[in-house]
């Protein structure tokens, strides 16, 4: 049931306490009567009805039928909801402490993954002792040392597991949607990800990329950092449904020299009006680029301030995806880097589509309701006047 709504029941009926029932007799008011089974009837179609209009109909149609006294108490109910509310918002905050806490427990786990990765260090027979996916080694291509991962060859002298954190990039749709073929050379040298959980009042948190030394730019880690907000809106208190992202920072990337694969140079040839001799004008201009990601449009401080439309859509993008790599990607990296959490999420897509094609079927039978009702709308009015 909606939280700014309310659909009508026949339990509504019972409220009315100047109304008295006897399924044999009629409902009296205003000079008017209709029947038991009429009324009875006309709430049910009444009901059916408002589960068709918007919500905010809905509401002044339900406030409109319900005695003063009724709607006081229900001003109190609404009350209680927005304590419950800020309740609510308390229990998050808890949450991200231990979140807080739990990464910091998990942070000598993902170290210990990050060594695997790069080929710092070679698991020990102990630490490779997992038998759940027995099933896949028997599919494996025998002892044959000779191999190829999905971005080159690979032999017994390949240390480490090469390109994992841009194979996962690859895997995951939303993120190989950003990457463009001039950065994948780049992305070879990502050897991890972070996440530094912020445990104060901003509730936010910082995503850090880590690299291996290269061609490209002289830093060792680009940040991500996000912002979030945990308090209910004091003029629309019942909207809230948890931390959200409310501003990003990026981070500034000292490219070296043409190396910069945010920026395209681009060549135009210009003639003089007057003397008629030609020359060539270099001109910089930004390349579409997965480092775009680290120079995200600023969010301006007063929240009341309205927001370009285009830029507003870039940064329901970025958040999406900030959150994403927080809290499915960095945790469940090997997973992804198998495809096996791919699956697990395509299962859910399924059954989210199937949800749909339900509520779309429900939709075609309220449909049909509507048509039926249509003819009688007249007695719901006469009905909803009695009260």
């Amino acid at each position: 049931m909606p939280v700014n709504g309310a659909f009508l029941n026949t339990s509504v009926f019972c409220c009315f306490s100047h109304l008295s029932l006897n399924n044999k007799h009629k409902y009296h008011g205003r000079g008017e009567s209709v029947s038991a089974e009429s009324t009875v009837r006309a709430i049910e179609d009444l009901k059916c009805l408002s589960s068709l209009l918007k919500i905010q109909t809905v509401r002044r149609t339900l406030y409109k039928i319900l005695p003063p006294q009724i709607r006081r108490r229900i001003k109190a109910l609404k009350k209680l909801q927005v304590e419950s509310v800020h309740v609510e918002a308390e229990f998050f905050a808890e949450v991200h402490k231990l979140e807080c806490k739990y990464n910091q427990l998990s942070s000598g786990i993902y170290q210990k993954r990050r060594s695997f990765v790069t080929g710092e260090r070679e698991p020990t027979d102990q630490e490779c002792d997992f038998t759940l996916d027995s099933s896949l080694d028997l599919e494996a291509e025998g002892d044959n040392e000779q191999g190829f991962s999905p971005f080159g060859a690979v032999d017994a002298n390949t240390k480490g597991i090469p390109f994992f954190w841009l194979t996962i990039f690859k895997n995951v749709d939303l993120l190989n949607d950003m990457i463009e073929p001039h950065d994948e050379p780049v992305l070879k040298h990502l050897i991890d990800i972070e996440v530094e959980c912020l445990g104060n009042e901003s509730m936010g948190f910082v995503l850090k990329f880590v690299f291996s030394s290269n061609e490209y730019f002289k830093n060792p880690v680009l940040t991500k950092y996000y912002e979030m907000r945990c308090k209910p809106d004091e003029d629309d208190p019942f909207s809230f449904e948890g931390p959200e992202i409310i501003k990003c920072k990026g981070c500034t990337i000292d490219w070296y020299k043409n190396k910069n694969v945010t920026k395209k140079i681009v060549m135009k040839r210009q003639k003089h009006k007057t003397q008629g001799t030609v020359r060539t004008v270099t001109k910089s201009l930004k390349n579409d680029s997965f480092f775009n990601f680290f120079d995200p449009p600023q969010v301006p401080d007063d929240e009341t301030e309205d927001v370009d439309a285009e830029i507003q859509a870039i940064l329901t993008s970025d958040f999406e995806i900030g959150h994403y790599i927080r809290e499915r990607i960095v945790p469940h990296a090997v997973l992804y880097f198998t495809g096996e959490a791919l699956e697990e999420e395509e299962d859910l897509e399924e059954e989210e589509e199937d949800d749909d094609d339900d509520e779309l079927s429900d939709d075609s039978d309220e449909n049909e309701s509507a048509v039926v009702l249509s003819s009688r709308v007249q007695e719901i009015r006469k009905v909803s006047t009695l009260f």
